[in-house]
């Protein structure tokens, strides 16, 4: 099914995902239709334009191919699934996202992957191909944050406040230099291999979507960030 989204309201738009039978839904003209996707289970779904904030919130196992760029709040609470963006995406990309995985080949906006979590298996993944602003996996609880910094060779491809108030989970920065303002419950290491397996399965399955080397990345350096033990703020949570 083909839905011209160029006249439409964007909650006209999303009765008629909603309503479709069909399991394959093409968006076209999109321009800043909002929550599109929002608790969408069982759909493939790509998108021409640029979607507008929330999209995909609480997805439900579809998935989600953008042909532009995103907006704020890609991916709000996410439960299964995935987001391809084969553009940029805004800020609080994956905010509270608990499960599936958004892959942004661009850059992506500031507090990427705020307040993520995992329970057993559920363990959520966001890869951006560029850069991210500040706050990048602020008051992070579980999952895996990626920032591969395409193109910004010799700088450094995240923000300012990088993991303020991490808790849980890791993020992963491929990068020769370390940020130098990371907040003290936070634990910078040079990636070994044994912590490059843990995301090797995510970088090939980026470099497949945007037709990329993965080797090339692999090779490089690789920093991850985890949470101190002993950090203040484990005595706020209850998996403690």
């Amino acid at each position: 099914m083909e839905i011209n989204a160029c006249s439409l309201h964007f909650r006209d738009l999303n009765e008629k995902l909603k309503a479709s039978s069909d399991s394959h839904v093409e968006i076209t003209n999109c321009l800043g239709h909002r929550y599109i996707g929002s608790g969408v289970a069982g759909k493939t779904i790509t998108i021409y334009g640029t979607p507008g904030n929330a999209l995909g919130s609480y997805l439900a196992g579809s998935d989600i191919t953008v042909y532009g760029n995103a907006q704020d709040a890609t991916g709000d609470t996410m439960d299964t699934g995935s987001i391809i963006i084969h553009g940029n995406c805004g800020d609080t990309t994956g905010y509270g996202m608990r499960g599936g995985r958004i892959f942004v080949k661009g850059d992506g906006g500031y507090r990427m992957g705020i307040h993520m979590k995992e329970y057993k298996e559920c363990k959520p993944v966001i890869v951006i191909g560029g850069t991210v602003g500040d706050f990048l996996g602020e008051y992070q609880a579980g999952g895996l944050l990626i920032v591969l910094g395409l193109n910004s060779e010799g700088e450094l491809p995240v923000g300012d406040f990088c993991g303020t108030g991490m808790h849980g989970g890791a993020i992963y920065i491929r990068s020769s230099v370390l940020p130098d303002d990371l907040p003290s419950q936070v634990i910078a290491q040079v990636a070994t291999a044994e912590d490059l397996g843990e995301i090797a399965e995510h970088i090939h399955a980026f470099c497949n979507t945007f037709e990329l080397d993965p080797e090339v990345l692999l090779k490089d350096t690789f920093y991850k960030l985890t949470a101190n033990s002993k950090n203040p703020y484990r005595q706020l949570y209850t998996h403690h």
